[in-house]
């Protein structure tokens, strides 16, 4: 199912043969606005420094800082009327990069009561940007409509398929998930975008998938590509098409028995790319969901296209069709069609190329996992061992998962991240949105309410004896700017809530008490001894070494200081999350 969610939040289902049951399929929010020629736009108009940002809060151990108070409930504020208040609400599908003094975040076409659509100008891909990382301000997106080489390319892979045109005005447009990279082009830093449009007709009858099931799958999805030197003003020049959903069933192997029948059609999926310049200079796209797999293609630099020949989007062999449109450097599942894994991301860091993705629908159960390898191309390993390009199973460590302190509603869909590198610093984040549990607050539509999301990440130790075997994982607090100050033993004494965070579909992991002792003994969900190593901030928890930083409680009221942890249990498959409290 497709769900839109109508202005006064009341969930509107809509078949389509891309997803299935909410509880083992992925959903998308797919908007349907009248047709229009697509334009760049020459300015936005959003106000910095006005709005709901950190205009107060709880000042603690430095007398100077104000935590943010901005609620993460902004239904009260979610109509288009408040959108320079937003913030990070309305956020899906993040990805950020660091252009010309401020940081840019841009997502997925969605938000609560679908207010986004009464933007004038650019309504599609709409950003915010920031200074600080914590006050994010609104910025217009690159289009108002589709550009037309959407239609025009959909409906030239239809004719040679022996297939009829879509008429314009029953095309279907989705709007998903961009990347935005800073690259430089002819010796001139722009800020580049691959972005994602999803086209929701039948293949068959080119009828809306809102209508009766024509006995096809759903057709195609495009990625496309727009390049600005000014963001801010939300001027894009388009550069048009780079890829598309391509299959390895031959042309004419579109159709489907029935609605439950998930032998995709397309092996894979052009949705959901991810950008890297490798330290030898080559410029790679990655992408992929739901279908076989992720895909790697190279692009040229200077132009942003791929350097090869695409050709038709068909072949009779997946050996034929990934010669053309992509090596396969990963999959949850190596025979597996249609699989609960998306939206890959990939960073460099000290010798290896860091694989982030999501797994499972968007709704509660979405979580985050990350492998790696010392190559672009791949094998591709998780903390265990296992192989990940040839997909050999579910993958650790888990970055993020559906969790709750016990204040607060807690957060679910926490995935789908972007990760990004603070300028100038060897400090990164991660970045994504997270939605509220239903029923928050008497409102049965609360989980269609999207926070965005950005934590800090540890470079955590798998072991107690690989010190020096470090992997990502995000901070079980939102970062808030707290003020970085020493952190010493006598800080961990007292009590904690802690989280282990395990795999368990659609739940949410809840806290249970631990208390660090004086006497170096740990009592509650932990027991055992305890060390810190004040130089490496790292806490030794029994057998578990798990990273110490400074957060803000953002469940606390009002809002405080304190201190996290966050850490991987490489033997037991578990991810460590903490507080103090």
């Amino acid at each position: 199912m497709i769900f839109i969610i109508n202005k006064d939040g009341v969930h509107k289902r809509v078949y389509s043969v891309f997803f299935s049951k909410l509880a083992v399929m992925k959903i998308k929010y797919i908007f349907l606005p009248s047709l229009m020629l697509a334009i760049m736009w020459a300015c936005s108009d959003p106000s910095e420094g006005t709005g709901i940002h950190t205009s107060g809060g709880e000042t603690n151990q430095n007398s100077e800082y104000k935590a943010p108070d901005y609620a993460d409930d902004y239904s009260a504020i979610s109509s288009w009327d408040y959108h320079v208040q937003w913030n990070l609400a309305n956020v899906h599908d993040p990805s950020v990069a660091y252009y010309d003094g401020y940081y840019y975040m841009y997502g997925t076409d969605a938000s609560y009561g679908n207010e986004h659509l009464k933007a004038t100008r650019g309504r599609h891909f709409q950003g915010r940007r920031s200074k600080d990382l914590v006050n994010w301000y609104y910025v217009a997106g690159p289009f108002n409509e589709a550009p037309s080489w959407v239609a025009d390319s959909l409906n030239s892979i239809r004719l040679r398929m022996g297939l009829n045109p879509i008429n314009d005005s029953d095309i279907q447009y989705g709007y998903w998930a961009p990347v935005v990279r800073r690259v430089n082009v002819g010796g001139k830093d722009v800020l580049r975008m691959y972005y994602c449009i999803v086209i929701d007709n039948y293949i068959k009858s080119g009828k809306p998938t809102t209508t009766a099931f024509d006995g096809s799958w759903s057709e195609r999805a495009f990625i496309g590509m727009c390049e600005s030197t000014n963001p801010y003003g939300a001027v894009w020049e388009d550069k048009g098409f780079v890829t598309c959903s391509s299959s390895d069933k031959g042309r004419d192997g579109w159709t489907r028995a029935d609605a439950g029948n998930w032998d995709a059609y397309f092996y894979y999926n052009a949705i959901d790319p991810t950008y890297i310049v490798t330290p030898q200079g080559k410029h790679y796209l990655i992408h992929g969901s739901w279908h076989s797999g992720f895909a790697l293609l190279e692009i040229d630099a200077e132009s942003g296209k791929p350097k090869n020949t695409l050709g038709d989007p068909w072949a009779d062999s997946a050996e034929e069709l990934t010669a053309r449109y992509g090596q396969r450097i990963g999959t949850r599942a190596a025979t597996s069609r249609w699989q609960g894994s998306e939206a890959p991301e990939i960073i460099y860091k000290d010798g290896y190329y860091y694989l982030f993705m999501a797994y499972d629908g968007l709704d509660v159960p979405y979580n985050t996992r990350v492998v790696r390898s010392e190559n672009i191309e791949g094998p591709y390993y998780d903390i265990t061992g296992r192989n990940f390009t040839n997909g050999r199973g579910d993958c650790y460590p888990i970055v993020t998962h559906p969790y709750r302190f016990e204040q607060g509603y807690g957060w679910v869909g926490i995935s789908h991240c972007g990760i990004f590198q603070k300028e100038g610093t060897d400090e990164w984040f991660y970045c994504s949105q997270g939605r509220l549990p239903a029923n928050v607050g008497g409102n049965r539509f609360s989980n269609a309410i999207m926070m965005g999301h950005v934590r800090r990440i540890v470079w955590c130790p798998a072991s107690v004896s690989e010190p020096d075997n470090l992997w990502p994982i995000a901070l079980p607090e939102r970062y808030a700017a707290v003020p970085d100050s020493k952190i010493t033993s006598n800080d961990l004494i007292g009590t904690w809530e802690h989280i282990g965070l395990v795999y368990d579909y659609a739940h949410q992991n809840l806290s249970q008490d631990v208390v660090l002792k004086a006497d170096g003994t740990v009592t509650g969900a932990i027991t055992g001894k305890w060390s810190y190593d004040e130089a490496t901030k790292r806490l030794t928890l029994g057998n578990v070494v798990v990273c110490v930083e400074r957060e803000l409680d953002w469940e606390a009221n009002p809002r405080r200081e304190t201190i996290v942890y966050a850490g991987v249990d490489k033997n037991n498959k578990i991810t460590y999350w903490g507080k103090k409290i």
